[in-house]
């Protein structure tokens, strides 16, 4: 029971109120092209169809999948934020080095590159890292959660 309270366990800091809600923002609507076929997405059957044919197992699909998009709703309510931030760090580590690292640093703002540079997945995996570290912040689930354990 002790684990489970530190696993929920967070300050009432407002600045963690928003950055769980604005990397949750962010990450939604990727979760929803991949989840739901929503914003010009594939879907849960096309997704992990894509994904397998680049060679990844679809249980991974599933789960980058329900990463994207059941951890962005986790963050956004504050529920789960710890297992949320880990699941979109590990997700944006790893797209970052396999994906979009040899387009080099920036994003593709003006389309004379071949794809997307990394300073995105910087963010993102800092905002992540820091709530992994610091928990959901005020307004959140976990702190009622945390608080009745």
């Amino acid at each position: 029971m002790k684990n489970l309270k530190s696993f929920f366990s967070t300050s009432d800091e407002l600045h963690l109120l928003i950055m769980r809600v604005g990397l949750g923002v962010v990450m939604l609507p990727h979760g929803m092209q991949k989840a739901l076929g929503l914003f010009g997405g594939y879907g849960f059957s096309g997704t992990v169809g894509f994904f397998v044919s680049q060679g990844i197992p679809a249980p991974i699909a599933a789960l980058v999948i329900a990463g994207e998009f059941l951890g962005a709703l986790g963050l956004i309510a504050g529920l789960g934020t710890r297992l949320a931030a880990f699941g979109i760090a590990i997700i944006m580590t790893t797209a970052a080095l396999t994906v979009h690292l040899p387009n080099g640093f920036f994003m593709n703002w003006f389309g004379n590159q071949k794809g997307e540079g990394i300073e995105y997945f910087i963010l993102a995996v800092t905002l992540a890292v820091a709530l992994l570290i610091k928990g959901a912040g005020k307004y959140s689930f976990d702190r009622v959660l945390a608080k009745s354990l």
